[in-house]
């Protein structure tokens, strides 16, 4: 993606999420978007593919061959691996000069401990960077969506990534309340995969569950396709050759109705052969209902937590959602219909950490009072 040498020194900002990694390079913005992956050979421990390769051979290996996803819920939860997948990134875009030791700013989930702040800077240390700042995921978010955080006005972010949704209030450059719960796109495909499981007896993996919600899930029965859902559908259909899976050409895909069924394949798991299944939106939808209950109940508990003047300000902004989760079709409708407030997705929501920690590295003297800030007032943080 990178051009290794034009970046060599440069001052990096890293989204380290739980399905994907980012990379910011100061003055050339995101050159890096790659899965958190990383497949190893089970015998000596060697790493044989990071990012996108890696993630291709998930559900796919021998038993030889691992795939590994180093995050797990928005921290690391194999600290070698993830420090060999930092390296990788790093080397991919700052080259392979032994000077190139670029100052970094890491984002990390707004709930992890000190331990795992502890372990973050130090896998990204080992990886290659010369000093490690690290920002909360909200915040970065907010950022990244051109939210007026510097302001005595209160900004609401609901930042829903792959491992946790994070919940916040800002104002005046800082995080006013904060909730971080557990429940985000990998809990939406666990939710899948049981219900298909439960109701079907069909053992599917996680990239077929991952399609279904991309393709068919939603959150409200009233929902829309937004111009940011309709992108990512397309370019994921189109990654994956899968048009026929939603029943209809590119150009029907990309029409006003939504596709309103999937066709997986998958292991019966009484007969123990493969087997094709058709699901309709209304089945994944309601499949969908703990996850999205429990994001929903995470924003009403940080709306409860609010001073008065800026539940005002964040009545007449509204809500910003951001992430992956916020592509989830109807997500918006769902959250405004229970809160009665505004709710408007991001312009880029997937680019929206990458492109705040960015502006951190690219303007580091005047932000520097949101990096490495400790989370004392959270609420809770814990899997809902």
């Amino acid at each position: 993606m990178a051009q290794s040498k034009s970046f060599s020194g440069r001052d990096m900002g890293i989204d380290l999420g739980t399905a994907n990694t980012l990379v910011y390079v100061r003055g050339k913005g995101v050159v890096l978007n790659e899965p958190s992956v990383v497949a190893v050979n089970a015998a000596d421990g060697g790493v044989l593919s990071v990012g996108s390769e890696a993630k291709e051979t998930i559900g796919r290996t021998p038993s030889n061959i691992v795939a590994i996803r180093p995050l797990r819920d928005g921290v690391i939860a194999d600290f070698e691996i993830a420090e060999r997948m930092l390296r990788h990134f790093i080397k991919k875009v700052a080259g392979n000069r032994r000077f190139s030791r670029p100052r970094v700013v890491v984002c990390v989930p707004s709930g992890i401990t000190g331990v795992e702040r502890r372990a973050v800077i130090e896998a990204a240390t080992q990886a290659g960077a010369r000093q490690v700042h690290l920002i909360e995921e909200p915040m970065a978010a907010a950022i990244g969506a051109g939210l007026p955080v510097s302001e005595p006005t209160g900004c609401m972010v609901v930042d829903i990534g792959g491992g946790t949704t994070e919940v916040a209030v800002i104002s005046l450059g800082g995080i006013v309340t904060a909730r971080s719960v557990r429940t985000a796109g990998d809990a939406m495909d666990t939710a899948i995969t049981s219900y298909v499981k439960k109701h079907y007896a069909l053992a599917i993996g996680e990239r077929t569950a991952e399609e279904i919600k991309m393709s068919i899930g939603s959150a409200s029965p009233t929902a829309s396709w937004t111009a940011a859902g309709l992108s990512a559908l397309a370019k994921q259909l189109e990654k994956n050759d899968g048009l026929e899976d939603v029943g209809g050409d590119p150009e029907e895909t990309q029409g006003l109705l939504p596709p309103d069924r999937f066709t997986i394949r998958g292991r019966d798991q009484v007969s123990g052969l493969p087997k094709t299944l058709e699901l309709t939106a209304d089945e994944v939808r309601h499949a969908l209902t703990e996850p999205v209950d429990a994001i929903v109940m995470a924003v009403r508990q940080t709306l409860d937590e609010t001073p008065p003047e800026l539940a005002g300000d964040i009545m007449d902004r509204g809500i910003v959602l951001t992430g992956g989760g916020a592509l989830l079709r109807g997500l918006d409708v769902r959250l405004s219909k229970e809160l009665d407030i505004p709710v408007l997705v991001a312009d880029e929501p997937l680019d929206c950490v990458a492109v705040g920690t960015g502006r951190c590295v690219e303007d580091f003297a005047s932000l520097r009072t949101v990096l490495d800030a400790q989370p004392g007032r959270l609420l809770g943080t814990g899997r809902l």
